[in-house]
């Protein structure tokens, strides 16, 4: 599989490891050059410099041949357009995007675009880890 990321923060950079290792053609986007930092040295994918709002960066980055692409920068509005230019402009099949508000990302799902909300998730994990916890209090009232 041909997986394009744009961000290599923790989660591009996690990503794109994982991917890689399973043997997929991983390029990364990322606007800081100190982010390739946050690959291993001997990491077999490729790194464009640039940002990600820019179409011509992302043809660099091999948007047009990709059958997947992860957007996780650290901005939502950022994450939503380029999610929406991937999918909608250059027709990738699978477009995945990190969506940190959840109120937005319920908005986006609804108009299609597949959004992953971490903190969503965090606050189901949390209430399930508290109301699982033995000995809490409960307010019957």
């Amino acid at each position: 599989m041909k997986l394009l990321i744009v961000g290599c923060g923790r989660v591009g950079s996690s990503i794109a490891r994982n991917m890689s290792d399973d043997g997929h053609d991983v390029s990364v986007i990322d606007e800081d050059p100190e982010a390739l930092q946050r690959l291993p040295e001997s990491w077999p994918g490729r790194f464009v410099h640039g940002h990600g709002l820019d179409t011509e960066v992302l043809v660099e980055g091999g948007i047009g041949t990709a059958d997947a692409c992860v957007v996780c920068t650290d901005g939502d509005n950022t994450n939503i357009v380029i999610a929406q230019i991937a999918r909608k402009r250059f027709d990738c099949p699978c477009v995945v995007t990190r969506v940190l508000d959840p109120a937005r990302a319920a908005f986006y799902d609804t108009l299609g675009l597949q959004t992953v909300c971490p903190t969503s998730r965090s606050i189901d994990i949390m209430t399930e880890a508290i109301c699982a916890t033995p000995g809490r209090m409960m307010d019957d009232s």
